[in-house]
């Protein structure tokens, strides 16, 4: 391990809860409307169960298989890790709780009201124990736990109701514990009968009426809880028979996943001493691994609350509406055609996906295309791109679909897609057994008289129709001859499952993309205080390119990072990262788009793609990278850049402590994103008047 390297850089887990406080700083902001700071707060929880089943899930692994591994980033061991780690997140419970009662009390003015038992008046309790009695007593499958009865196994994230119990009629028997799962199917809220949205959660109903449930006995100490278990499971590190069909091998391991140990335990309520020790027994877990929770554990039905109110409170407690504008770069009509007279840049999700998407329906049936080639990461669950991929097929062309099912937590929807495209006739493979595939890249192949031409697209992020409305992304459509060549290049590499293939363009994990990279930094080391470097992505945690980053600053290179999650590398350390920046935006959308940015003026190389400054993604994934050549586009993503490294409304700057700040108010406010909604606004609406001017100029041509 190099030492030095631990003068400027922190660890990676503890960086990324950094990044999920920023998101809870989100929630805790007053000018973010109320219901959106109540979204924040349930994003900033499935983060946080994520990366308890990820992240810490991991740690605990490599503390039982190599406990004495140290992470080259911070110099900790595993068991270290995790202990740095529990202590940081127990103040983020308590902040969270904070910001999520505040919320609460402010909501409810405008009658938006999250209920205990207590707070009911006198026919909604009526109302609430009629409900229990009729609709769920009945579904419910209580269990006890006693000496013949064994403690049951817990689903990952479901919640239980528990208490303790006692025989009315017998004493001297030593008290039992009852359990209540709540079946998966129940809402996890009951709305109240009225016009306000008063509702209470479906657990302190439970909670509330155990005496129902356990007519028998005496019970006390109610409380809910749940466990987050270890879903660190990655198929590539077992052991895998060819043979076998890949589709079954990933529903084994979603099934694997729901039994693996526990990592964390949340309960409601303060637990007795007696209490901690039988659930830290129960599950083989530490009471630093126990937090309790005045957030409900499932948030879900937060993002509902938005469409059961009126149009006129919407405007008071939600952003205020945006659509992704069409493109003021793609015209009305064939969209295959205007890529074939200049490359096109769609910038989501301030412009919308649909000119990719049409440009794939075109080619599903135009008589001319012979292929279509694409990778698949993720999809939504309704996705227009399957269905055109799908038509095309049955127009008889050629379609093949690399489709990545170890995308975590979306294996099943893959698998589900997957079948619908083999059965529709597209060629569909999996990639390989020790490298995900991650790339967005896909190509359209097709005959111009005796030629063989392409339409390449290349993007930063996954073919998913939902978040293309929520993750900022960039999407090229390109006719460049040789990027076509290249891509053909890498279909037929995956093909034939060849990682080693080269290309002239295109840069690819794992084989180039990391060494031009380093390369292209190189180059700027080289121009000493008049190179430039400006790098996009979510996370930064490679050593390779922290070192090289650090090497840079050293020789006087300006480089400005924007990482939205983990960076590991520290700005402004003396001696290390002088002339380093490095910012992180986290606002209404979700920053996802990776840009590279090389150099100045002329000679200034810019690349996008899908790969992040990570170890697993540069080695263990098959990236994609495409240089930007088209002057325009480039004079696109300069803007880009520089709004953002302007923003000083959700922009945070890292500091040598690792810690973040944001910028002095007194600055002119610059807000990136809501720049970059009004930007694609005022494009769109500007564009039938530049429309006009063009048919006027040429007809005062024509009358010449």
């Amino acid at each position: 391990m190099d030492k030095e390297i631990l003068n400027y850089t922190q660890n990676r887990e503890l960086s990324w809860l950094k990044f999920n406080q920023r998101v809870l700083e989100e929630a805790q902001d007053a000018s973010v409307p109320l219901l959106e700071r109540l979204k924040f707060v349930a994003i900033f929880t499935t983060n946080l169960d994520e990366f308890f089943m990820i992240r810490v899930g991991s740690l605990f692994d490599m503390a039982h298989t190599d406990a004495n591994a140290r992470d080259s980033r911070s110099g900790m061991t595993p068991k270290e890790q995790l202990d740095r780690i529990f202590e940081a997140v127990a103040p983020l419970y308590k902040e969270r709780d904070k910001a999520y009662a505040e919320i609460k009390k402010q909501l409810q003015p405008y009658g938006i009201c999250s209920l205990n038992l207590k707070d009911l008046e006198q026919n909604e309790k009526k109302y609430v124990k009629k409900y229990f009695k009729e609709q769920i007593l009945p579904v419910l499958s209580p269990q006890i736990v006693d000496a013949n009865h064994p403690f049951p196994h817990l689903l990952n994230k479901e919640i239980y109701v528990t208490a303790n119990l006692r025989f009315k009629e017998k004493s001297g028997v030593k008290n039992m514990m009852g359990i209540v799962p709540i079946p998966s199917f129940v809402s996890e809220i009951l709305q109240l009968p009225g016009h306000d949205i008063r509702y209470i959660r479906m657990e302190k109903v439970i909670m509330e009426y155990l005496d129902l449930v356990f007519s028998k006995y005496e019970v006390s100490d109610a409380n809910y809880i749940c466990v987050t278990r270890n879903a660190d499971i990655a198929p590539d590190d077992e052991a895998l028979d060819i043979s076998d069909d890949f589709r079954y091998l990933m529903k084994e391991t979603l099934h694997k996943r729901r039994r693996m140990a526990v990592v964390r335990l949340e309960v409601a309520e303060k637990l007795k001493p007696d209490m901690e020790t039988y659930f830290c027994e129960k599950f083989n877990i530490e009471p630093a691994q126990i937090f309790r929770s005045k957030v409900p554990m499932k948030m879900d039905f937060v993002f509902g609350i938005n469409g059961k109110l009126p149009e006129s409170m919407k405007r008071s407690l939600t952003y205020r509406p945006f659509t992704p504008q069409n493109s003021s770069h793609v015209q009305d009509g064939n969209v295959m055609r205007q890529i074939k007279r200049k490359d096109i840049l769609l910038y989501y999700p301030y412009e919308s996906m649909d000119p990719f998407l049409k440009m794939i329906k075109e080619a599903s049936v135009d008589p001319n295309v012979v292929t279509i080639k694409i990778t698949i990461y993720r999809l939504a669950k309704k996705a227009r791109l399957v269905e055109y991929l799908c038509a095309a097929a049955e127009n008889g062309k050629d379609v093949t679909v690399l489709i990545e099912l170890r995308a975590r937590f979306d294996e099943q929807n893959n698998i589900d897609w997957s079948e619908r495209m083999e059965e529709a006739g597209c060629r569909v493979i999996y990639g390989f057994e020790d490298y995900k595939v991650h790339s967005k890249i896909c190509l359209v192949t097709y005959r111009n008289r005796n030629e063989v031409q392409y339409i390449t697209q290349i993007g930063t992020g996954n073919y998913n129709e939902k978040t293309a409305a929520m993750y900022t992304d960039l999407s090229l459509m390109t006719a460049n001859p040789a990027i076509g060549k290249d891509a053909a290049e890498f279909f037929k590499n995956m093909s034939i499952g060849n990682l080693d293939g080269s290309y002239d363009h295109i840069i690819v994990s794992p084989t180039s993309l990391k060494q031009k990279v380093l390369y292209l930094i190189e180059e700027e080391i080289k121009k000493g205080t008049n190179g430039r470097i400006i790098m996009k992505m979510n996370s930064l945690t490679d050593t390779d390119f922290i070192s090289k980053i650090s090497e840079a600053s050293k020789a006087g290179v300006r480089v400005d990072l924007i990482v939205r999650g983990i960076c590991c590398i520290l700005p402004g350390v003396p001696g290390y990262t002088e002339n380093l920046r490095s910012m992180s935006i986290v606002g209404r959308y979700l920053e996802h788009a990776r840009i590279f940015s090389f150099g100045t003026g002329a000679a200034q190389k810019i690349y996008i793609g899908s790969a992040d400054m990570m170890t697993r993604n540069t080695e263990k994934r098959v990236e994609v990278a495409c240089p930007i050549i088209d002057e325009n586009i480039r004079r696109q993503i300069n803007h880009y850049l520089r709004v953002m490294l302007n923003d000083n409304v959700k922009a945070r700057i890292l500091q040598s402590d690792g810690t973040f700040v944001k910028r002095k108010a007194t600055e002119t406010p610059v807000d990136s994103q809501a720049m970059f909604m009004e930007e694609a606004i005022h494009a769109r609406r500007e564009e039938p008047q530049r429309e006009r001017s063009i048919s006027e100029w040429l007809r005062r041509i024509l009358k010449r």
